[in-house]
C-alpha cells in the first residue's frame, strides 16, 4: 500500500496519467482481501495487485478506459467461470473494488495526507461505494486519523453530519480491526506498526529480523557485540542498540504495540532479557529454546519475583511447530507466529505445549 500511495503522489506531481484502484469489500473466497491497492498507468503498466488473474486483468482494462474517460466506477465481479476459469481462480466470491483517475493537484493533497497518516499512528479510510446506502456520491473516500478526526475527502468537502456519521462508525485501531462494511461504506483501517524488540543478533536474530522487516515490523535490535548489531547487518532495521541487556532493556520504550523476541547467544542473557521483558506490557514476549532450557529459566525467575501469571504469557519455545531444523526454517516459524499473533489477534495455531509455569513455578512465589 505504501508504494502504490508514493507512485500515486508521483503520478500526479508529473503530470502521468494514472488510475488508482482499490477493493472495498469482499465475500467469500477471493485472492485479495478488501484495503489491496492497485495503480494503473495509460502504458498498462502497474503498482501493487488487486491477487492477479482475470478480475485483476478486467480491473486494469477499466482503469485505463477510465483515463480516457476521466470517470470514476465501481466495479463488482462474481469469482465464477466469468472471471477465472483460464487461470485457476473460481473462487466463488465476489469482489467490489473502485477505479479512479487521479487528475489534479486536489488528489495528491489527499495522498499526501494518506501517506502522512499512515505513517504517523496509523488511521482509517472511509470509502463510499454503494450510493443509495451511503447516501453521498460514489466513490467517495474520507481519511479520519488515529484519533477519529476527519483529515481529509476525495474528491471534495465532506458535511459535517455525514462526517459524524461515519466517525460513529470508526473502530478502535487498538483492537487491530480488520477491513469492514456498514451502511455501503468501507471502512480499512490502516494500522499501526508494530515495534520488534530482537534481543540478540546472532544467526537467527538476522534472519528473523530480515523477514519482519518485510513484514511490515519496526525492527529494533538490541546486542552487547557491536559487529552483530551493526547497520551492515541489519540495513532495515530502524534501531540497533549496542550495551549490555541490564544496561538497555530497563529504559528501552515498550509499549502495546511491542513485540519482544529473545534470541540471544546464551542461557544467562535468556534469562536476564526475560527478566526485564516478561511484564512491561508487551503485546507479545517469545523465547527461544529447549523446553528444559526454559523451565530451569522460568524457576531463576520465579525466585527473582517474576510473576507466574508473567511467564505464563510468554511464548516459549518460541515459533510454530513446523518441525524446523535450518537457521532459515526456524526464522520462518518465528515470523509465522509473530504475523499469526498480530492479525489474529493474539491466536497462533500449531503452537507447541505451553510450559506449565503454575506447576513449575508457583510455589516458589
Amino acid at each position: 500500500m505504501k508504494k502504490v500511495i508514493t507512485s500515486a503522489i508521483e503520478a500526479i506531481q508529473d503530470g502521468r496519467s494514472a488510475a488508482y484502484c482499490r477493493l472495498v469489500e469482499t465475500r467469500g473466497s477471493t485472492p485479495q482481501k478488501a484495503g489491496a491497492a492497485m495503480l494503473v498507468f495509460a502504458n498498462g503498466n502497474q503498482v501493487g495487485t488487486l491477487g492477479g488473474g482475470c478480475v485483476e486483468a478486467e480491473v486494469r482494462r477499466r482503469a485505463m478506459a477510465s483515463l480516457v474517460t476521466g470517470t470514476a466506477e465501481i466495479a463488482t465481479f462474481q469469482l465464477d467461470h466469468d472471471y477465472g476459469w483460464d487461470d485457476g481462480l473460481i473462487c466463488g466470491g465476489r469482489m467490489t473494488s473502485i477505479v479512479v483517475p487521479l487528475h489534479n493537484e486536489e488528489l495528491c493533497s489527499y495522498f499526501r495526507q494518506l501517506a502522512e497518516v499512515a505513517e504517523n499512528g496509523g488511521g482509517t479510510e472511509a470509502i463510499a461505494f454503494d450510493g443509495q446506502q451511503a447516501t453521498l456520491p460514489v466513490p467517495f473516500s474520507i481519511l479520519f486519523d488515529s484519533s477519529g478526526q476527519l483529515v481529509s475527502a476525495m474528491p471534495h468537502d465532506l458535511e459535517d453530519d455525514a462526517a459524524v456519521a461515519l466517525r460513529g462508525r470508526l473502530r478502535s485501531l487498538s483492537d487491530r480491526p480488520k477491513p469492514y462494511v456498514e451502511s455501503g461504506v468501507a471502512y480499512l483501517p490502516m494500522l499501526p506498526r508494530c515495534r520488534l524488540i530482537i534481543v540478540g543478533g546472532g544467526h537467527i536474530g538476522k534472519a528473523v529480523g530480515e523477514a519482519a522487516a518485510e513484514l511490515d515490523f519496526d525492527v529494533w535490535i538490541v546486542e552487547d557485540r557491536p559487529e552483530f548489531a551493526s547497520v551492515e547487518r541489519f540495513p532495515r532495521a530502524q534501531r540497533c542498540i549496542v550495551g549490555k541487556i541490564d544496561d538497555v532493556l530497563p529504559d528501552i520504550d515498550v509499549t502495546q504495540d511491542t513485540y519482544c523476541l529473545i534470541v540471544t547467544r546464551g542461557h544467562n542473557n535468556d534469562a536476564r532479557a526475560l527478566f526485564h521483558l516478561a511484564d512491561r506490557g508487551a503485546r507479545y514476549v517469545g523465547l527461544i529454546g529447549s523446553r528444559r532450557k526454559i523451565k530451569l529459566i522460568f524457576e531463576e525467575l520465579a525466585e527473582q519475583n517474576v510473576s507466574s501469571a508473567a511467564l505464563a504469557n510468554v511464548f516459549a519455545p518460541v515459533g510454530i511447530d513446523i518441525g524446523s531444523q535450518t537457521v532459515a526454517e526456524i526464522a520462518v516459524s518465528i515470523a509465522a507466529e509473530l504475523v499469526s499473533h498480530r492479525n489474529r489477534g493474539g491466536e497462533v495455531p500449531g503452537r507447541p505445549q505451553p510450559i506449565p509455569v503454575r506447576e513449575e513455578v508457583a510455589g516458589r512465589e
